[in-house]
């Protein structure tokens, strides 16, 4: 048996909760797209549930585990190359929580919880709070798995 927090259970559970997400075919076109680094979007967004899932762990949160890792999988639907600017929108790192979750509701049955983690996961770009202890968690994934990419110090395992 996997240990708790080691990258084969994390990467089962992600695949048990967030299979329809991984198996789709926009989902996959992330693949295309960098996201830090060298890393794609779709890595990227790996990752980050990895991270939320070891944060829930180390910190007793008591996230729901599936809205977390579909929250996380889905934080970054964006779809397009941000790094062109033909392709992204002004304010990006402003305005791509909102086009994610627009995309990820055109694609997916979102609960309300799953929605507020992909909408509140820019915290403080995006005004608003995260008000779910799930958007919290994503927020400090995201942050920390991006600082990780940016300084190439990530490996895409955590």
């Amino acid at each position: 048996m996997w240990h708790r927090k080691s990258v084969p259970y994390l990467d089962k559970m992600i695949e048990h909760y967030g299979k329809d997400i991984l198996a789709a075919p926009r989902y996959q076109e992330q693949d295309s797209y960098i996201q830090h680094g060298n890393i794609t979007v779709r890595q990227h967004c790996m990752s980050v549930a990895r991270a939320s899932l070891k944060m829930d762990s180390l910190l007793h949160a008591h996230s729901d585990e599936k809205t977390l890792i579909r929250g996380a999988l889905l934080h970054d639907y964006f779809l397009y190359d941000w790094h062109k600017p033909e392709q992204s929108p002004n304010w990006h790192g402003f305005r791509h929580a909102r086009i994610a979750l627009q995309n990820a509701s055109k694609d997916f049955d979102l609960n309300m919880l799953e929605e507020e983690v992909i909408r509140k996961h820019m915290w403080p770009l995006n005004a608003s709070l995260p008000k779910c202890r799930e958007a919290w968690i994503v927020n400090l994934a995201d942050t920390y798995c991006s600082l990780l990419e940016t300084l190439h110090i990530h490996k895409n395992r955590l």
